[in-house]
């Protein structure tokens, strides 16, 4: 092997300008799909079987195609339907977070699912509205069950962050990337970028677990 990373060592800080970027798309993607996935979950349990019915497909088309197809349909997709430009950044964000929403739900829902119904009969018989049931008394308690799924979502979301260089978005791989082809050398550039990701994974691991052990001190 001839590796040489001293010749990417002045390139290291432009790369890791991507890190601000690939944080950003993940951090609003991650929030839009908490937000989407609480709302399909709540369809997905109503008794009301057309929005069940709307939730389970819109599952099913966003866990059955792959992320980069979806990514691309909005990107370069879009623009064609409705003439208007859409950025990379916006186009990731709205990909990933449609597609984190879809697996998201299936995670609360059955951390929903899992709570006590004797919790449910409980607040239903002492007259408290369903919205306060469901945001004070079960939510919570919902919650603090998934926490690891979520935060395994959210690794997944962040490594998948990765194929938004496909539409350009000048994210750690893309800037990787674009210092491969200046050096003719990708290697190095590659393995460097895969050494943040996976200190990147660590540190949420940390502080999923973390975040985990205090929330049972709690209990």
């Amino acid at each position: 092997m001839n590796l040489d990373f001293s010749q990417i060592a002045p390139s290291m800080p432009y790369i890791l300008k991507g890190l601000q970027v690939t944080l950003q798309i993940v951090a609003v993607s991650a929030l839009l799909g908490f937000a989407l996935g609480t709302l399909l979950a709540l369809c997905k349990i109503a008794r009301i079987k057309a929005l069940g019915f709307f939730a389970d497909a819109y599952t099913s088309i966003f866990r059955g195609t792959p992320l980069v197809l979806q990514l691309m349909i909005i990107y370069y997709g879009f623009p064609q339907i409705t003439g208007y430009d859409i950025s990379a950044f916006l186009a990731a964000v709205i990909a990933f977070g449609l597609n984190s929403g879809a697996y998201m739900s299936e995670i609360i829902r059955a951390g929903i699912q899992a709570v006590d119904k004797g919790q449910t009969e409980a607040s239903m018989a002492l007259g408290v509205p369903y919205r306060k049931m469901m945001g004070d008394i079960i939510f919570p308690q919902a919650l603090k069950n998934i926490l690891p799924a979520l935060m395994n979502e959210f690794i997944s979301l962040t490594k998948e962050s990765a194929v938004v260089t496909v539409i350009g978005a000048a994210d750690l791989m893309r800037r990787a990337y674009i210092v491969g082809g200046e050096t003719y050398s990708y290697f190095e550039p590659l393995l460097f970028v895969g050494l943040v990701y996976y200190l990147l994974v660590m540190i949420l691991t940390l502080v999923g677990k973390a975040v985990e052990r205090r929330l049972s001190k709690g209990d």
